[in-house]
């Protein structure tokens, strides 16, 4: 007669033989970013916040003109991992898909004579006292006063 092994009874060699996983990897604890590599960090977004067109190397300049020796491939990395890039004009943007629909632009033409003809909107990601948050304005165009 077999041995019935009851679940959560399974040895962790096993389990991980199961799922692929070695058993080092199994008991593994990822140590995170050290404190100085946090700080740099920070001080990478709040450049970037404020001059988002820069790249790594401007970054790693502005870095080292405050006193830090830092290296090139190390702000890479922090960029990467933080998930930013500089903003600049990519190959072939103004391209579009030939099976996209091209919607008409409605204001074409239109003299925006009055008050609550036409509202816009924006919408963007600001960051205050180190928390992100979503700022939308609804505005009129004639007076160019935001409504909300």
């Amino acid at each position: 007669m077999k041995k019935l092994i009851l679940p959560g009874k399974i040895p962790i060699a096993r389990q991980c033989r199961l799922l692929g996983l070695s058993r080092s990897g199994y008991y593994y604890e990822p140590k995170g970013e050290s404190p100085e590599n946090l700080a740099f960090m920070n001080r990478v977004d709040e450049i970037y916040t404020k001059h988002p067109y820069y790249g790594i190397r401007k970054i790693t300049a502005q870095l080292r003109r405050e006193g830090n020796p830092v290296n090139r491939k190390r702000i890479a990395r922090l960029m990467r991992l933080m998930g930013i890039q500089a903003i600049y004009p990519k190959k072939n943007t103004s391209k579009s898909h030939p099976e996209h629909v091209k919607y008409p632009y409605l204001l074409r033409g239109l003299e925006i004579s009055r008050p609550n003809q036409v509202w816009g909107t924006d919408i963007t990601y600001v960051r205050a006292n180190g928390v992100w948050f979503y700022l939308v304005a609804i505005m009129d165009w004639h007076s160019r006063y935001v409504l909300s």
